[in-house]
């Protein structure tokens, strides 16, 4: 009798380690083809995005690359199958200079694409990009409580997509006309004037390797502005940004 109930709790435990490895396996799956999470650290998107929002990135939005999956190992080099990206997609890419941090900007010019900021406006192809205002951006960076006029945007293809505009002025707002090489593209935040970017050559960052990205962001599925200190858990439900949560990312 002792046997049996050694043999069956044995039993039982092998069926929850196997489980355990099966739910372990889906979920590396799923992380590595499909969708991964990512969280946004600085303000650089804002409004698109804030300090403190948690997405998911579709992973086979350009096809895959060694970058696609965990540790970046070097199977193989560009993209399977071969695919560019959309003007106007939010995408997580890894940085070119080091090709390990992770970063996520607005896709605003394509391969081939003249690109140029004059006095803090868009033009793309020797075409100014329209925009018309829509009120202020008013949002928290790490503690710093900004205050700038938002314009909404519209991009060639029809994308329209929010911006945020501190100044008119600065290097940033006035570039030289950068031809964009064949597989890169041109990737700017929708914070324009706080947002280390294509924009900026000598800074790590510049044309970015459609190789290097990792996908497209989707949707957030989670969102808090975390003020209160962690230990005060009682604030936590407070804190929490209800609305965002489920909101597509365009």
């Amino acid at each position: 009798m002792a046997t049996t109930k050694a043999t069956r709790r044995s039993s039982t435990v092998l069926e929850n380690v196997k489980t355990i490895v099966y739910a372990g396996l889906i979920a590396i799956a799923i992380r590595t083809f499909l969708f991964e999470p990512f969280n946004i650290p600085s303000g650089s998107m804002i409004p698109t995005l804030l300090v403190g929002d948690y997405l998911f990135v579709a992973k086979y939005s350009y096809g895959y690359s060694r970058f696609s999956f965990p540790f970046s190992p070097p199977l193989f080099s560009g993209r399977l199958p071969p695919e560019t990206p959309h003007r106007g997609d939010v995408v997580v890419f890894k940085l070119p200079s080091d090709n390990a941090t992770d970063y996520i900007k607005r896709i605003v010019g394509l391969p081939g694409d003249h690109v140029q900021m004059r006095a803090g406006q868009l033009y793309i192809n020797g075409q100014l990009v329209p925009r018309q205002p829509d009120g202020n951006c008013v949002a928290d960076d790490n503690g710093i409580h900004m205050v700038e006029q938002k314009f909404r945007e519209e991009l060639p293809g029809g994308v329209s997509h929010d911006i945020c505009k501190a100044t008119e002025e600065g290097f940033a707002n006035n570039t030289p006309d950068y031809l964009v090489p064949a597989d890169r593209v041109f990737a700017m935040g929708d914070n324009r004037d706080n947002s280390l970017d294509s924009r900026f050559m000598d800074r790590g960052v510049g044309f970015v390797p459609i190789e290097n990205l990792v996908g497209r962001a989707e949707f957030i599925f989670f969102s808090i502005d975390a003020e209160a200190p962690w230990w005060q858990f009682w604030q936590w439900p407070a804190e929490i940004r209800w609305s965002r949560i489920g909101l597509g990312i365009r």
